[in-house]
């Protein structure tokens, strides 16, 4: 596999894992933005739009955007868009799950959610929100390793959604609607099924390449924050 390919495979993977959640947002936003038929599947969205369209938004680019941000080849051959961009998908990251756990809270609750399922999500987004956080201090202070593994966390918990339609839809197809409990268990099943695959990512031993890769990114980025102390000393 030739490196451009190898650079690719991964975004790719989790643009398309994002598919299903992503299109089923965008219509959402179309029947809002049209004025469609009010049901008493949706008129919680239509009573009130604005939390809902933030969720759609934010998670939709905090997905897709946020899938370049993993790619070793992408940090090394275009160093600064690694922080041009995480500028853009740790905000909208926040903005899709504190408006995700604002809906859990506040939206009534649709036929097939429930308690349980209620608590995963108030969990979940919580945890994804305080991963971002944590992802963001730790870059702050320069601790590359625990920026990457808080962010790597908080994408785990925020692809969920596209895990859980992969892992749902064929049982939904087989043997129709699922009862409450097993709709809960299902996605906690999504969600902690993300987080075992981010932790054996974040502790595989990485190849000779690999390393190569992440010193020249670190390096870049190192380099990168030199230039920019300059320049404001000369500013000043």
């Amino acid at each position: 596999m030739t490196s451009t390919r190898r650079m690719w495979l991964l975004p790719t993977g989790l643009v398309l894992l994002s598919t299903i959640p992503v299109l089923a947002g965008g219509l959402r936003i179309g029947q809002l933005g049209t004025g469609a038929q009010i049901t008493a599947d949706n008129a919680r969205f239509f009573a009130d739009p604005v939390p809902v369209v933030v969720h759609i938004i934010g998670v939709t680019v905090f997905c897709v955007l946020g899938a370049f941000q993993f790619s070793a080849g992408f940090r090394a051959r275009w160093p600064r868009w690694h922080r041009i961009a995480g500028r853009v998908v740790l905000p909208c990251g926040l903005a899709a799950a504190l408006s995700g756990l604002w809906m859990t809270v506040f939206y009534p609750r649709a036929a097939n959610v429930g308690d349980l399922l209620t608590a995963f999500r108030l969990v979940f987004g919580t945890a994804m929100a305080v991963s971002l956080v944590l992802g963001f201090l730790a870059v702050r202070r320069r601790d590359i390793a625990g920026h990457r593994a808080w962010m790597t966390r908080g994408y785990a918990i925020g692809i969920g959604a596209g895990t859980q339609a992969v892992t749902q839809l064929p049982v939904v197809v087989v043997f129709g609607s699922v009862n409450t409990l097993t709709d809960a268990l299902m996605s906690l099943g999504a969600w902690l099924l993300n987080l075992a695959i981010a932790e054996w990512f974040l502790r595989r031993r990485p190849s000779r390449r690999g390393r190569a890769v992440s010193r020249q990114v670190l390096g870049a980025a190192l380099k990168r924050g030199r230039q920019d102390r300059l320049a404001s000393r000369r500013v000043g």
